[in-house]
């Protein structure tokens, strides 16, 4: 910094100083920053039209036939029978071909990601053959760009964490209008499912840094030799917003043992040492996740964690665990966790990770679920206990319904965008 750099700095402070002490000796009231709104929106599985059209090469390949790479488990059960662990290897094997091998295979989505709306119960299915054309897929291109629109336009949303997306290019298109003002960046993953964060422009004095975290990406299954997948990293955004360091951190953990109740059928109730593989994955999580939240706290006390958890939170937290039934072990979720291979002895993942260092707080929502027809209870916004006190009192968030036109061939997402607006 050159020296007449430095005696501007010095006037300016010298200002600043002069402002914050009359206002101390007049009792003039310190105006607290304005709120600013972010959001986090699982786009399920949004890529570019061409992406679309590679899709749709490979699922409609002889061999394949939009057949399930995934073995499906029954209900109640933890593993999948012999039969059908046999189907889905040899839908594996045409899906391997027909993309070109592995590393090819991963950037093209399953052959079941895109399917049309929910139909009412009792109502009958349509057809999914009507999901497998572009035109179906650029209007779910448009009717994520109109939901996102309503977020920036009408919410005064400013960042954006996004799950299920392809890369930046996608983020572009959905972004409309609104592309020129804002900045994107996409973790470093080679899968087609990754995750972005669109930010904008203005809200920030200093460019911002964007850095994969790879060490969530585990390998899943976790105990298959041969497993050459993994879930996804995560992503933190570094920006500076009145002055002061602010990350923001994007997670889409492991799906598959979303609940600690029996509530939802649909999703039984599991402690993260169940024997399910997805249980199996989502605890070698737990370890690199907490310690990427303790890493982010000790260099940003400011920071807001959002995403899609697949794990009901808010749930963990009403049942209130007492600290030495959180992990199997009895000991105490504050201290040392390692198990072998990743497994750790952890049964419930908010009392393990807001053990005090750091203190978290859920944002809670502020109506059931504000019109969202998608999935319930799997995204979530927690922000640190720095930030809690710049956003003083009860902090809600809501759900905002997506877009969608009657007759859509494609579901524009199966979650809805879940917003809030905070003081930075």
């Amino acid at each position: 910094m050159t020296r007449p750099d430095l005696t501007r700095l010095s006037i300016a402070l010298a200002s600043l100083s002069l402002v914050l002490s009359a206002c101390a000796q007049t009792g003039a009231p310190v105006v607290p920053p304005p709120v600013t709104g972010i959001a986090s929106f699982n786009m399920g599985w949004a890529g570019t039209p061409a992406e679309f059209a590679r899709y749709l090469s490979v699922c409609s390949a002889p061999a394949v036939k939009y057949c399930d790479t995934r073995p499906r488990i029954e209900r109640g059960a933890t593993v999948a029978t012999d039969a059908e662990k046999a189907r889905a290897a040899q839908c594996q094997e045409g899906t391997l071909a027909a993309a070109g091998g592995r590393n090819a295979s991963m950037m093209v989505p399953p052959c079941n990601a895109y399917r049309p709306p929910r139909t009412p119960p009792g109502s009958p299915r349509i057809d999914p053959a009507v999901s497998r054309v572009p035109a179906a897929y650029q209007e779910k291109i448009n009717q994520l760009a109109t939901t996102v629109d309503g977020l920036i336009a009408n919410d005064g949303v400013r960042v954006i964490a996004f799950q299920e997306v392809s890369g930046t290019e996608v983020i572009k298109l959905v972004l409309g209008t609104h592309a020129d003002k804002f900045d994107v960046c996409a973790a470093k993953h080679d899968a087609f499912q990754t995750l972005a964060f669109a930010w904008d422009k203005t809200l920030t004095t200093r460019p911002g840094v964007c850095e994969t975290e790879s060490t969530l990406a585990i390998l899943d299954p976790a105990n298959d030799p041969a497993a050459f997948r993994r879930v996804r990293p995560g992503l933190a955004l570094s920006l500076t917003v009145n002055g002061e360091p602010v990350t923001f951190m994007n997670v889409h953990l492991k799906a598959g043992c979303a609940s600690v109740t029996n509530e939802d059928v649909r999703f039984p109730g599991r402690l993260l040492d169940d024997p399910a593989e997805a249980c199996e994955v989502l605890n070698r999580q737990v370890a690199p996740l907490e310690a990427w939240i303790e890493s982010v706290a000790s260099k940003s006390p400011r920071f807001v964690w959002m995403g899609d958890f697949n794990r009901r939170v808010d749930d963990e937290e009403k049942l209130a665990i007492a600290k030495d039934k959180v992990r199997s072990d009895g000991s105490d979720p504050a201290g040392a966790n390692k198990g072998a291979n990743g497994k750790v002895a952890t049964r419930y993942l908010w009392p393990e990770l807001n053990d005090g260092t750091p203190v978290l707080h859920q944002v809670p929502l502020s109506t059931k679920e504000g019109g969202c027809t998608g999935f319930t209870g799997l995204d979530h916004i927690v922000i640190s206990e720095a930030m809690k006190k710049v956003n003083e009192g009860v902090v809600f968030s809501r759900k905002v319904a997506v877009a969608e036109k009657p007759g859509q061939g494609i579901e524009t997402s199966d979650h809805c965008p879940r917003m809030a607006k905070l003081r930075f």
